[in-house]
């Protein structure tokens, strides 16, 4: 038995101590804050309307929509605008200079709720065209991790667009803590966008993506050095990605600079610094695979080249 003891009031003690050492990662006494679990709690409102009938415990009906729909923005408006408050408090500005401002930023906000409805239409779209492992649109509003990423970035983008503190980027990861998929609410994403997969997916603050693009796991769309630290704050880092272009699993597209041009294919573990012209096909050359075999003599050993694999269905 392990016979070492300790004395918890000296424990508490010691903590005390540690957060008078270290006050940055300490928040005593301080209401003017968001709290996560209500913005989580909003996006969860937002998703029943953005998705009327796949989400929560009421299943709304043609007679009763227009009241179910009223009650649940209802409360997103209250406390979207609370949260909104507390964030401005948090950044500096006056109560109740917060409280007005967050009104009117809230209101903007709720004004592009169809918009926003509108650009999710045509991911669920692009994920039933692009994916034929989907049986079904159903399939991709319940069960998609992606399109849960892509929903909780537009939602987020909408505020960050309207200048919104720490909120949207809360949003965000919360998405990626669920999905792996980590979307910075900056990003610009244009409409039928797909994530296949998901997972590993790093879309950076200054990204711009056009139209009808496929992006699959592990892609990067990433800086090219970030030692700059802040001042680098603002500055066009991540790169651009023109209309319908797919990029396969691993890849990673970094630099402001980087324009990868409509149409274009990137293959897997593709490592692009540089912009790719319109209708070009970019793939690793093809290594030699060699495999050995168990059996005879003169059998042991064949060599055989890959076939063109980054352009590939999963």
């Amino acid at each position: 038995m392990d016979n070492t003891s300790y004395s918890l009031g000296g424990v508490v003690d010691a903590l005390l101590k540690s957060y008078e050492q270290y006050p940055s990662i300490c928040k005593i006494g301080v209401n003017s804050q968001p709290n996560r679990d209500t913005i989580i709690e909003i996006i969860k409102k937002l998703q029943i309307v953005m998705f009327p009938g796949y989400f929560g415990t009421t299943k709304p009906r043609d007679a009763t929509i227009t009241y179910y729909i009223g009650s649940v923005l209802e409360e997103v408006d209250y406390h979207l605008r609370k949260q909104i408050g507390k964030a401005l408090q948090h950044g500096g500005v006056a109560e109740d200079e917060a409280r007005g401002r967050a009104a009117v930023l809230t209101e903007q906000f709720m004004s592009r709720l169809p918009l926003i409805r509108e650009y999710l239409d045509t991911d669920v779209e692009a994920a039933f065209d692009g994916d034929p492992a989907a049986y079904s649109m159903d399939e991709i509003i319940l069960c998609y991790p992606g399109l849960y990423a892509i929903m909780v970035s537009r939602i987020a983008h909408e505020l960050f667009l309207l200048g919104v503190p720490l909120i949207p980027r809360i949003m965000t990861e919360h998405a990626h803590t669920i999905t792996g998929v980590d979307i910075h609410p900056g990003a610009t994403i244009g409409k039928y966008f797909f994530i296949d997969h998901g997972t590993g997916i790093v879309i950076g603050e200054t990204t711009e993506i056009g139209d009808r693009v496929k992006v699959y796991q592990g892609v990067t769309l990433g800086a090219m050095s970030t030692k700059g630290g802040q001042a680098l704050n603002h500055a066009k880092r991540h790169p651009t990605v023109e209309n319908d272009v797919t990029i396969y699993s691993g890849a990673s597209i970094l630099g402001g600079e980087t324009v990868i041009g409509a149409g274009a294919v990137v293959g897997s573990n593709a490592f692009i610094t540089q912009s790719i012209p319109s209708q070009t096909k970019v793939s690793i050359k093809n290594p030699e695979l060699q495999m050995k075999s168990s059996g005879r003599a003169g059998q042991n050993k064949q060599e055989c080249k890959q076939a063109e694999l980054w352009d590939y269905q999963i």
